[in-house]
């Protein structure tokens, strides 16, 4: 298995898909998650559901991603 992912990253073994994955959940509760914090303390119910639906995307995108990135090595 010799993909690359998210940043242009090799991943060669398993356990450089595990550093991925924790690297990627990592900046997308970091970026998305602390956003999604704000609005939900700011109480703002607009906010919160526009967050939360970035959230929701930004999950998507990286599974979409290693997907993607699997599917073209067969």
């Amino acid at each position: 298995m010799r993909e690359r992912l998210h940043g242009n990253q090799i991943i060669d073994s398993r356990e450089d898909f595990a550093q991925w994955a924790i690297e990627r959940a990592n900046a997308i509760l970091t970026d998305q998650g602390s956003e999604l914090a704000t609005a939900v303390r700011n109480r703002n119910d607009a906010e919160i559901g526009e967050t939360a639906q970035a959230l929701g995307q930004a999950i998507v995108d990286a599974l979409l991603e290693a997907f993607d990135g699997l599917a073209s090595d067969e």
